[in-house]
This record gives C-alpha cells, sequence and structure tokens, in this order.
C-alpha cells in the first residue's frame, strides 16, 4: 500500500514516520510538505477558498503517484481536508485528528464515572488548532482545551527538549480530565512528559491515524 502523507509543519514527518514504523512499516510512504500553509492561515485568520483549492491540488498530486490513501497531518485545517475526502472518495483520506478523535472519546467515556459527562483535554502548540478541532468531537464528550505557549517556537529553533517542558507544564491544566489527546503530530514526542506531568493516558494522533489506515486499507483488527 502507497500512502501519500500531506504535511504543513516540517516537525510533522519523524512523528508519523515513526508510527508507521512501529505499527505497519510494510506501508511505502510519501511525503508532500508545504510550509507555507500554517503561516498562510495565521495570516489570513482563518480558512479561504483559496486555501482549499491548495489541498485540493494537492491530492490531485498525490492520487497521480498511485496513492492508496492519504493522510493530513496538521490538525487546523479540517474544512479543506474534507473538500479532499468528497472529492477521492472512496479512497480513504483522514484528517489528522479523527482516529485519535474516536479512540479518545472511548477512553473517556470509559473512564468516567457514572452519570459524568466524559472530560477530554486537548493540548495544542498552534492556536488555529483549538479553535477548529473541538467542534470535531461529539456533543457527549466536554473538551477542555490548553495551548502551550512557545512550544512550537522552541520547536523551530531547534529546542525539542523546551518543546516537550512546555507541553507538560501546559498539560497540568488538564490533569483533572479523563484522557489527554496530543492535537498536532508535532506534539507526540512529547507524549511520554506530559503522561509523566498528569498521571492520565496520552493519546498521539500518529499512532491512531496509522491504526485507522491500517485497518482501512487492510482490514485488519485493532493494531
Amino acid at each position: 500500500m502507497r500512502i501519500a502523507l500531506i504535511h504543513a509543519l516540517r516537525h510533522s514527518p519523524p512523528p508519523i514516520e515513526a508510527a508507521f514504523a512501529r505499527a505497519w512499516p510494510e506501508a511505502r510512504l510519501m511525503n508532500l510538505l508545504d510550509d507555507s500553509l500554517s503561516a498562510d492561515l495565521a495570516r489570513d485568520g482563518g480558512l479561504t477558498p483559496a486555501m482549499t483549492e491548495r489541498f485540493l491540488t494537492l491530492s490531485r498530486y498525490a492520487a497521480g503517484t498511485g496513492a492508496d490513501g492519504i493522510l493530513f497531518t496538521c490538525s487546523a485545517f479540517g474544512p479543506c481536508i474534507e473538500a479532499v475526502a468528497a472529492r477521492h472518495a472512496p479512497m480513504p483520506v483522514l484528517k489528522p485528528n479523527e482516529a485519535m478523535i474516536e479512540e479518545a472519546c472511548a477512553a473517556a467515556r470509559a473512564a468516567a464515572a457514572p452519570g459524568r459527562t466524559p472530560r477530554i483535554g486537548l493540548l495544542a502548540t498552534f492556536q488555529p488548532t483549538l479553535d477548529s478541532m473541538p467542534p470535531e468531537f461529539p456533543a457527549d464528550v466536554d473538551v477542555v482545551t490548553a495551548l502551550a505557549e512557545g512550544a512550537l517556537a522552541a520547536m523551530d529553533a531547534g529546542d525539542p527538549a523546551t518543546h516537550d517542558r512546555l507541553a507538560a507544564e501546559a498539560a497540568r491544566a488538564l490533569a483533572r480530565c479523563d484522557v489527554i489527546a496530543l492535537a498536532q503530530f508535532s506534539l507526540a514526542r512529547a507524549a511520554p512528559a506530559v503522561a509523566a506531568a498528569t498521571g492520565l493516558p496520552v493519546l498521539t494522533t500518529p499512532d491512531s491515524a496509522v491504526r485507522k489506515l491500517r485497518r482501512l486499507l487492510r482490514g485488519d483488527a485493532a493494531v
């Protein structure tokens, strides 16, 4: 199987490649990176028809290479990815977060005390992700958000240790949740630090996404 990975942040390829190595090493990966997407979204303050067209262009290229599935790895572009999925159906086209949302909701529902609404802590380093992603969760769970300010800048500056420390510090505000979901692929590396800081189960987008893609394309049971 050939999987096209489309990125808007240059930090995203390593965590998803590591997740494939763990759970589906036989998959053939191709990476497409346009790191101007996130910068332009931050500049424009919201998604535009022109941004959707850029996503469709990237997806046409990926499909033209013979991809069996497409996985986007930046969480702030949900409507653009939905347009791609509609255009390329029935090819599996995954938002970066949809598989993790499914797993986080199941885990939070199982962990919540009877009669209490499940609470999911959503941690991000990019504010537009926290603006666009919470509505993707179902109405029967509460989503509590936290922004790890300065963490993305630390990664950009080549300081992953500071990135992880800031992520863990921000996650402490989510300690009363049932589970924590890391909203970006670039945050996956901080999962151990976040778990240590909160004592909670931590779900990452790359591992959840690989599990779902493998099930969709191979019909396997959960990995």
